[in-house]
């Protein structure tokens, strides 16, 4: 005779022992086309123009990796993290349709390097963000200032603000009436060390005349060209900033603790396109201004202050 033996179904819910389920906003919210570039995981409404956002940096990213010896995040996360959240809210609570394009007219982020050092997991992060100087087109918002504070378990890592318009698909046609792409130019890169780099696609600068640099645009890259553009991207200007202060600081190895940007006008992609800078004192907290310009057609496409500090 045999013996029939029964296991009792268990019918609580899968995740009851899981406390977190943990995934990325649309990546179309934050204009990516790869989902690995999504660095926001959540966002809720605290107040009408007061919001609550997760973001979570991964140990090692593919283009912003860790420096300082990899015992910190690349201070850019923050740059790229602030872009990414005025582009959800915009999309997610205010309105703003799919497709629409954002004219970024400043931006500028701050970390504390000591509150971002790599763990043995991601680095998980709390967002508040506070929205300002609101501007609307009837019910469609069209433009806003906005500021971000980054807290790791509770604690200040860092903050930053932006300031965009957006406008719809036509406008920006009309805008960008009549330019077509040419041949980009081959240029060859900047020493990678010079430029904090390790891999040499990943420098976007390249020696020029009396110290200066130009710009190098490489539109294969995969997440400085996510997808498709008709200019260069700010983030590509920024990483150029970055840059060019870490070579006007070598042979001296420094952490970028700070940016501050103010685009003035479109960078064109096949257009030489001119950084210059000017490093400043150091401080008695032994942080230094690096001043990056750039150039392009005889007209200033943007300024900005890179701050830096000795790497310890």
């Amino acid at each position: 005779m045999s013996t029939q033996i029964v296991i009792a179904a268990d019918r609580s819910p899968l995740t009851a022992s899981i406390p977190i389920l943990t995934s990325t906003v649309p990546s179309q919210y934050v204009h990516r086309a790869a989902i690995a570039e999504v660095l926001l995981t959540s966002w809720r409404a605290e107040a009408p123009e007061t919001f609550s956002v997760t973001a979570q940096w991964p140990r090692c990213h593919s283009f912003y990796t860790p420096i300082a010896g990899h015992r910190c995040q690349d201070p850019m996360l923050g740059a790229e993290t602030v872009r990414q959240a005025g582009l959800l809210l915009a999309h997610a609570e205010f309105g703003v349709p799919l497709g629409h394009q954002f004219l970024v007219s400043e931006l500028s982020f701050e970390t504390t390097p000591e509150a971002l050092r790599v763990s043995s997991t991601p680095t998980d992060l709390d967002l508040q963000v506070t929205c300002h100087d609101i501007v609307r087109r009837g019910n469609r918002l069209s433009g806003m200032r906005y500021e971000v504070s980054f807290f790791r378990d509770g604690v200040l890592a860092g903050s930053g603000q932006a300031k965009y318009t957006c406008t719809s698909p036509s406008v920006y046609r009309r805008l960008r009436v009549d330019r077509e792409l040419g041949p980009l130019p081959e240029l060859t890169p900047e020493c990678p060390v010079a430029v904090g780099r390790t891999d040499v696609r990943d420098v976007v600068l390249t020696p020029f005349d009396g110290g200066a640099r130009l710009l190098r645009v490489d539109l294969s890259h995969p997440a400085l060209f996510d997808h498709p553009l008709d200019h260069v991207p700010g983030m590509l200007l920024l990483e150029a900033a970055r840059q060019a202060a870490l070579a006007a600081s070598f042979p001296e190895s420094v952490l970028p603790v700070a940016l501050d940007i103010k685009f003035l006008r479109y960078a064109e992609l096949d257009q030489p396109c001119v950084i210059t800078t000017a490093r400043g004192q150091t401080g008695s907290d032994g942080r230094t201004p690096v001043t990056v310009t750039a150039t392009q057609e005889g007209e200033a496409v943007f300024t900005s202050s890179v701050t830096v500090e000795p790497v310890r």
